[in-house]
């Protein structure tokens, strides 16, 4: 496997999206087609699917050194109520373009530190969505929570509000790691959040764990693994820590690079963390996810409903997501949009009743077939191509797989690709195996993470 690691762990995306946000074509872009490619889309699926709404919460009291996220440092609670109005009036603006009530399906709170906003603030922001909407049955509710903020106040509100799922920042327990990542927690801490949400009723409770990250040792995140298993989440996200100093404003600067774990020791925090994870009862799902048996990640996986969008891994699927707020990006399914990354300029331009994108992409036939296919190797593990709806490419990409198949990372029968066991950890490898706009266009600088 070290060999297989030396091979394989190259910089590489971690395909929330295809294209990916490097390779969009902006040129191709403006903010009437994003609006035409929404209509659209809501006209096609508000009927039957309902659409998803992603809300950008940006504001921290803290820098967390190792977080890649559009976020703004400030401790002035101040700015809660304009921000969030802002949100309200871009809100307006994608209602106007619909023509009709919304059947809101999924919505997700992200950061930023969403537990930054008084719950009361978060109330009057939903409240204000929720009576421009028709709730599905199945709607799926989540948010983020920064352990050292979450009241039992935010989880009781929330809750009553419709919120199931909740992801708690962990990382990991070590002083050493805290300290030089800036995120110092208990577990005590967490405990009280976790326990307190149990009891109020919530049954999608995560944990997200870091591995990676500087300082960190084995015996420190099997320490982290076993605390966590004491609180029993339902689901875990178990993600490489991704450093990318070089993206303007993530604000990686907080150690030395020679902090970090080398490759190997870094091979081992995932393997080591893997199987142990396995040995307690969690169940690998896609990439970087675990959940138990009963959690609805698991049984969106088993019945073939496991999506992945830029919120991450979900249990159902819509194919318009409405991203609101700083930075936030959007999906039609047909175009992405991306909005302006500056608390000041997206708060102007929402004023001044305008969609605050400021870049985006516009999905041709051929990224469409892509997109399939990537999806389908991220969330299911395999899939199955169309030689008469391809791309000329398909060929050069079934014979770089040749190798990964000699590696016993996927099995090939014919045009269907399936991703083994020993595969899983190299599967954004094979993703970019059918990258076309990457493989046509290879960047000459580093733009992303290493894949393992």
């Amino acid at each position: 496997m070290n060999s297989l690691i030396d091979k394989y762990n190259i910089p590489g995306p971690r395909y929330t999206s295809y294209p990916t946000v490097p390779y969009w074509d902006e040129n191709s872009f403006s903010p009437e087609l994003w609006k035409q490619s929404v209509i659209r889309t809501f006209k096609e699926s508000n009927a039957d699917e309902g659409i998803s709404i992603y809300i950008h919460l940006p504001f921290c009291e803290a820098l967390c050194t190792f977080c890649a996220c559009h976020k703004r440092i400030t401790k002035q609670h101040s700015v809660e109520i304009p921000y969030l109005e802002s949100v309200l009036k871009e809100w307006q603006l994608y209602l106007q373009m619909f023509g009709e009530k919304p059947k809101l399906k999924e919505l997700h709170l992200g950061g930023g530190t969403p537990t930054f906003f008084s719950p009361q603030n978060l109330k009057a922001l939903l409240e204000g969505i929720f009576e421009t909407v028709d709730i599905a049955e199945d709607q799926e509710f989540s948010f983020e929570g920064h352990p050292n903020n979450t009241t039992r106040e935010h989880l009781e509100i929330l809750y009553n509000l419709g919120f199931r799922r909740v992801s708690f920042g962990v990382q990991d327990y070590d002083p050493k790691v805290q300290k030089a990542i800036n995120r110092i927690q208990t577990f005590e801490k967490v405990k009280e959040v976790t326990e307190w949400a149990k009891e109020i009723g919530y049954r999608g409770i995560s944990h997200d764990l870091v591995f990676g990250l500087p300082h960190q040792t084995w015996e420190a995140m099997e320490n982290t693994i076993r605390k966590t298993m004491e609180l029993k989440p339902d689901r875990l996200a178990f993600y490489s820590y991704a450093h990318v100093p070089w993206v303007k404003g993530v604000g990686q600067r907080g150690f030395d690079e020679n902090d970090l774990p080398s490759g190997e020791e870094k091979r081992r925090l995932y393997e080591d963390g893997k199987k142990l994870l396995e040995e307690l009862g969690y169940i690998e799902v896609g990439m970087d996810h675990f959940s138990l048996e009963h959690d609805d990640l698991y049984q969106s996986l088993i019945h073939k409903k496991l999506h992945r969008n830029f919120m991450g891994y979900t249990s159902s699927k819509t194919q318009l997501m409405v991203g609101l707020g700083m930075s936030a990006i959007s999906d039609s399914w047909y175009a992405f949009a991306q909005n302006v990354k500056t608390v000041e300029e997206y708060q102007k331009m929402v004023e001044e009743g305008e969609i605050p994108v400021v870049k985006g992409h516009i999905l041709s036939d051929e990224d469409l077939t892509v997109r399939r296919h990537i999806l389908n190797l991220m969330c299911q593990l395999e899939t199955t191509f169309d030689v008469h709806n391809s791309f000329p490419e398909l060929q050069n990409a079934f014979e770089m797989l040749e190798e990964m198949e000699k590696d016993e990372l996927v099995e090939i029968n014919g045009h269907h690709i399936q991703i083994t066991e020993k595969g899983r950890a190299f599967t954004r490898n094979v993703a970019m195996v059918f990258d076309l706009r990457m493989m046509r266009n290879k960047p000459e600088t580093r733009i992303f993470s290493m894949t393992i």
